[in-house]
């Protein structure tokens, strides 16, 4: 199934899309990415420029990274990423900080709209949090705004995987993404959790090395 603008249409003018990558992963932060551009221009997009985008777990890493570049340099796109630490995600658990930095996405794509409050369409259950907010399961397979916000919080967050590697060369990160693969338990065991490790996650708390 395609995705398409209905969910768009029925919140109306300004809408924006919001997805989150990363909530699994035992190590760094996780992301939010948010989209909008008015339906007028959605409509073109569709059968155009972003007529390949799909929900990111459908797509190769090469092809996201190619879609995530698509979306950034669309005139009249409005986008914004953002992300909560490891350590916000140890203080505050795994979905409260899904949702702060879902919330902190949303502001950046406000700011940029002038302040203009916009419709949300959120994927997956509700966010309460999210002033005005409807919640769509499977939106990132359904909803235009949301299969593009999955693509740019994914390929944010596989880039900051890129950047653990080369910080923290031995885990595999660029290989598994954080992941708790059986590659990833087994550096663990060997070298212990490294500073970004998520210490609340049992996989990291059970090794006892912090």
């Amino acid at each position: 199934m395609a995705v398409s603008l209905e969910f768009e249409k029925k919140a109306g003018d300004p809408v924006m899309g919001i997805d989150e990558a990363g909530r699994g992963p035992l190590v760094g932060g996780v992301y939010a990415g948010a989209v909008s551009v008015s339906l007028e221009l959605a409509e073109e997009l569709l059968t155009g420029a972003w007529s390949a985008i799909n929900d990111s777990k459908k797509l190769s890493e090469k092809r996201r990274f190619a879609l995530a570049e698509v979306i950034k340099s669309t005139p009249g796109c409005i986008w914004a990423v953002a992300s909560a630490s490891p350590a916000e995600i140890d203080r505050l658990n795994i979905l409260k900080a899904t949702h702060l930095a879902m919330r902190r996405a949303a502001e950046l794509v406000e700011v940029k709209v002038r302040g203009v409050t916009s419709s949300i369409l959120v994927d997956g259950l509700p966010v309460k949090s999210l002033p005005n907010s409807t919640n769509i399961v499977k939106g990132d397979a359904k909803s235009l705004f949301i299969a593009a916000a999955s693509i740019l919080a994914k390929t944010a967050r596989d880039e900051d995987c890129f950047r653990l590697e080369r910080e923290y060369p031995g885990y595999g990160f660029a290989k598994h993404k954080g992941y708790p693969t059986p590659e990833h338990l087994a550096a663990l065991k060997k070298l212990g959790p490294c500073p970004e490790h998520r210490r609340s996650f049992g996989p990291v708390a059970q090794m006892e090395l912090f």
